[in-house]
């Protein structure tokens, strides 16, 4: 639970005042998930008279303490060069035992802590720091701290800016809950996926049910991985699926195309051109098809191999 408070004596916590920005904001979700009962103040700056008062209460993004990085030089970088916003450090503090109460299995946290960190909070912290050109950031990251700004106060607005940091942290605790689940989601298919690349053949891997793949494919120390091509798997909207593997994550050249006279077709044209009794759909850029049968799909994926 979190409280808002408006008297020093009264808060466990002290952030900044005035303008919000989405590393104080994730950082207050992170902190709520570790703290019972969070009675938080916002302050516009922490003076000298103030220390002694502060001085057992938790001080993030501000007051040039551990969790702020305000400070001359900084407060520290990752070895990538992306520097510590109160986020990231909030995050690098209390992050383990966070994922401890999301009951993640002991086994599966330090690989997780730094996932997440590489995955989303760098980009919190990079964005603020003003670093996000300098690094490769994903522009939903940079739209993401939009949105936590968005809720802020507009210029000619009477309301109470308690109220709408308060909203912009239900949204970032409602974001950031969806996006441990799926980080976690996407660690426990590793294995699964591990287990698929070393049963993969010819070029072509098979999943059992559709589950995060990409990552493990391409960062798998697996030799056997870096000749897949394609990859075939339930669809969640019926039939089965064949993916091609792209050449790094992100991209959008694969390593292997679909069959170029296969591009835009669907159902009997499609199954006129590929000989594939089943075969639906093949979109026009050539990433992905379908079949009614897996072993349509995985016929699809070998001539697509071949060809």
């Amino acid at each position: 639970m979190i409280e808002i408070v408006k008297e020093l004596e009264e808060a466990n916590c002290v952030t900044h005042g005035g303008k919000f920005h989405s590393d104080e904001t994730f950082a207050t979700v992170i902190l709520s998930k570790i703290l019972p009962n969070i009675k938080l103040i916002r302050v516009n700056e922490v003076t000298d008279s103030m220390r002694e008062s502060i001085a057992n209460k938790l001080v993030y993004d501000i007051g040039g303490g551990e969790f702020d990085h305000h400070q001359a030089g900084g407060n520290g970088q990752r070895d990538n060069g992306v520097k510590y916003a109160s986020c990231g450090l909030i995050w690098k503090s209390y992050g383990k035992k966070y994922l401890e109460k999301c009951n993640v299995e002991e086994k599966h946290i330090e690989e997780l802590f730094l996932q997440i960190d590489k995955d989303l909070i760098q980009y919190i912290d990079a964005n603020d720091n003003g670093q996000s050109t300098k690094i490769d950031t994903d522009y939903k990251f940079v739209e993401l701290a939009s949105v936590i700004s968005a809720f802020n106060p507009c210029w000619n607005e009477t309301v109470d800016t308690y109220e709408c940091f308060m909203q912009a942290y239900e949204i970032a605790k409602k974001y950031f809950e969806r996006f441990i689940a799926r980080e976690i989601a996407k660690n426990e298919a590793k294995e699964m996926v591990d287990n698929a690349i070393e049963n993969s053949k010819d070029g072509i891997m098979i999943l059992e049910q559709f589950m995060p793949w990409e990552e493990a494919v391409l960062t798998s120390s697996n030799p056997k991985a870096d000749k897949i091509n394609f990859v075939v798997f339930p669809s969640n909207r019926g039939g089965f699926s064949v993916h091609t593997v792209p050449k790094e994550l992100g991209s959008f050249d694969n390593r292997k195309s679909l069959p170029k006279e296969w591009a835009g077709l669907r159902d009997e044209k499609l199954q006129e051109v590929s000989k594939i009794k089943t075969a639906k759909f093949c979109h026009n850029a050539g990433f992905i098809c379908t079949a009614e049968t897996r072993e349509d799909a995985i016929k699809m994926a070998e001539i697509a191999q071949i060809t």
